[in-house]
């Protein structure tokens, strides 16, 4: 058994000693609990967050701990009759290969689909997408929305399910080939190169592609995309934000709080932040829109998988700088 912890806490952007591979040691589970074996690691952008101690939504992961994170696992003994060995489940086991936890912290691995789909299409990623789009930002047919991240674990549903709900979408994304894949497998009706643009030159761009305005923006990343959508919005616009990986690691907080403060003003927008975990009663209702349209091909995904548990942390940063494609996954077992 093994697990990677959180060794020290980075002071701006993580590196690989910020990482530690080191032996696990679990006992035996139990009455209520179920040991596991994870086969599929999901890394994503929240666990940044996680390895600050300043005050969040949710509590630091402390140092010499395990890294957090959800995973689907394989029970290999269970002390819950809900369980039994051989069940394909999600579990919060983090960065480990073996996991231990209540039965209820554990959900069965929906039928029918390939397991790590419950990890993000099915998972947090697409909840987080239906959420941001449907409880959020109150999306409506005929209106435009613009998804940054376009192809993204999260940004990627967002577009398919904005599209089959009837609206214009414009996504961003960073290279021309993950813009290609944005129109040609997500749906998207145009998407914008991101990679390389002033804000100036994206604020254009989004004009062109959206000339009466921007109705709903899906908000995944800040920084210098942020500064070039807030003017191209229309009055009365509404944003859902998600994330903002452009800032995770940095002290200054980004650009002048005034210039965005006075767009958001001028242009009378709505802007609300959102975790997903506050909404997780409506699980179920995502489930029953979204998995038929992977059952039947309509909601598709794409995966950016590494091999092993001890390339979690590299993949884990290279995701941070936009090197992934899709869903960010560590085959585990």
């Amino acid at each position: 058994m093994e697990r990677v912890v959180l060794a020290a806490r980075p002071d701006g952007e993580p590196d690989a000693s910020h990482f530690r591979l080191e032996p696990l040691v679990l006992p035996p589970p139990a009455a209520g609990e179920v040991l596991t074996r994870t086969l599929w690691l999901s890394l994503d952008p929240y666990m940044r967050g996680r390895m600050d101690a300043g005050r969040s939504y949710a509590a630091p992961v402390a140092v010499g701990a395990t890294m957090v994170g959800q995973v689907v696992a394989e029970v290999q003994q269970s002390r819950d009759p809900r369980f039994a060995p051989g069940d394909l489940v999600v579990a919060p086991s983090g960065w480990a290969t073996h996991g231990l936890a209540p039965g209820a912290a554990l959900s069965r691995v929906p039928a029918g689909v390939p397991p790590q789909a419950a990890l993000g299409v099915l998972g947090m990623p697409g909840m987080t997408a239906w959420v941001g789009l449907t409880r959020i930002a109150a999306a409506q047919a005929g209106e435009t929305v613009l998804i940054s991240a376009a192809t993204g674990a999260v940004g990627s549903v967002a577009a398919q399910l904005a599209k089959a709900r009837g609206m214009r979408v414009v996504g961003i994304a960073g290279g021309a080939e993950k813009c290609r894949i944005a129109v040609e497998e997500f749906g998207c009706d145009a998407c914008l190169d991101h990679r390389g643009a002033t804000p100036r030159d994206l604020y254009r761009a989004i004009r062109d592609a959206a000339p009466a305005g921007v109705q709903v923006y899906f908000e995944n990343v800040g920084g210098a995309v942020l500064e070039a959508v807030l003017p191209a919005m229309a009055d009365f616009g509404r944003i859902a934000l998600c994330g903002a990986i452009a800032w995770y690691s940095r002290d200054d907080g980004g650009p002048s709080a005034a210039a965005l403060w006075g767009t958001i003003l001028t242009r009378r927008l709505r802007v609300e932040g959102f975790i997903v975990t506050d909404h997780w009663a409506q699980f179920p209702a995502f489930l029953a829109e979204a998995a038929p349209m992977v059952a039947d091909g309509r909601l598709r995904w794409r995966e950016t998988v590494a091999e092993g548990l001890a390339a979690a942390p590299a993949a884990f940063l290279a995701m941070l700088k936009g090197g992934n494609l899709g869903k960010q996954l560590v085959r585990v077992g």
